[in-house]
């Protein structure tokens, strides 16, 4: 009997310490476990927030006017992939004070004006700034822009969300609108034009 207790006792030390090196094992596996369950989800709260800094709209073929000094104006396709109607209420560049505009009829002839409300992509659509259109308008250049040179905007949203696009200045000759009464600065028929000698 005292064999009995004694080994019970031998074993018991044994015992608790297979245990307690079992309990160490398996507080380790659930602590590397919740270690990569806590390291899986990091990327994919980075994955989730790349469609949410996503670009409002798609910009095609975006271009502006070269010019040395003056306006001049950017043109693109603007495309709207999203279930709602976005508005630009606003467009900005290091090179220039910006407007939206848009080219209406005034008193039999076409007009160029700021565009009230602003521009409207509709859902699932396109909309076109282009030359005689609706357009961004560069107000007083601070410095030429020549073909070829890359120049940034930044559109502004009715939502307060905010999208920068670079476009490509391009020789242009057409679009020589002229501005409603009042509005701007410039001269009557300098709209659209570059300033630059060879246009």
């Amino acid at each position: 009997m005292r064999r009995t207790v004694l080994a019970g006792s031998r074993r018991s030390p044994a015992t608790r310490l297979a245990a307690a090196a079992l309990l160490v094992a398996a507080a380790t596996g659930c602590g590397s476990s919740e270690g990569s369950s806590t390291a899986t989800p990091s990327p994919a709260p980075s994955a989730s927030a790349s469609p949410a800094a996503a670009d409002v709209l798609g910009v095609r073929d975006p271009w502006v006017k070269a010019a040395d000094r003056g306006m001049t104006a950017a043109f693109g396709t603007l495309v709207n992939d999203g279930d709602t109607d976005v508005t630009i209420t606003g467009a900005a560049s290091d090179v220039s004070p910006m407007e939206l505009h848009e080219m209406a009829m005034a008193d039999g002839r076409l007009v160029m004006r700021a565009k009230q409300g602003g521009v409207v992509v509709k859902a699932k659509g396109t909309h076109a700034l282009e030359p005689g259109g609706d357009h961004l308008m560069l107000m007083d250049l601070r410095q030429p822009v020549r073909a070829g040179d890359q120049v940034s905007f930044t559109l502004t949203f009715a939502d307060g969300r905010t999208q920068t696009f670079t476009a490509t200045a391009k020789p242009f000759t057409g679009a020589q609108e002229s501005y409603a009464p009042g509005h701007g600065r410039p001269a009557p028929g300098t709209s659209g034009a570059p300033a630059s000698p060879a246009s």
